[in-house]
């Protein structure tokens, strides 16, 4: 067999290995709908901000983008969250998944695969998600200072761009 012959085959058998690695990465992951629990635990996690807003800043969440983010804001510049509090920050990434939901159009979903299970947003039934429980909790943690509407702005960029246009937009 010549060089060249033998190189081919060798790059062919990388390319099947890649494939096949690739599709059984994919079959791995299993998405499931919220549990009761699940529910419960993100209504606790939204109340639990509600709570820390009401009584710290006198204002309450509405569900419009501009005033819930600007409130996750002033928690974090008012260190009444700080990127020790693991479970605080993780709750205003509910509040950041549900202004997500509402503009883009997703769904709550479990997505479990071989690293563990976590909660996400999906575009539809389409292979494109988010995870905005973690966004601004892994940021701050490692002092990470990004704004919560940059990050809000960029996850909301990121699935934008594969969501299809409405006709005659």
């Amino acid at each position: 067999m010549s060089k060249s012959a033998y190189l081919s085959l060798l790059q062919l058998a990388v390319l099947v290995l890649t494939l096949t690695t690739g599709a059984a990465a994919i079959a791995e992951v299993e998405i499931g709908t919220l549990s009761y629990l699940d529910r419960s635990y993100m209504k606790q996690q939204r109340e639990r901000i509600e709570e820390l807003s009401l009584r710290n800043l006198g204002r309450s969440l509405n569900g419009t983008t501009v005033n819930d983010l600007a409130i996750l804001q002033s928690l974090l510049d008012k260190k009444l969250v700080t990127g020790e509090q693991k479970l605080e920050l993780q709750a205003m990434g509910v509040i950041m998944g549900d202004l997500l939901a509402a503009d883009l159009g997703l769904d709550w979903v479990i997505y479990e695969d071989k690293v563990g299970r976590s909660r996400a947003l999906r575009y539809r039934q389409t292979d494109n998600y988010l995870f905005p429980m973690t966004m601004i909790s892994r940021r701050r943690e490692v002092g990470n200072m990004d704004t919560v509407a940059d990050i809000y702005h960029k996850a909301h960029a990121s699935m934008a761009a594969v969501i299809e246009p409405l006709p005659f937009q």
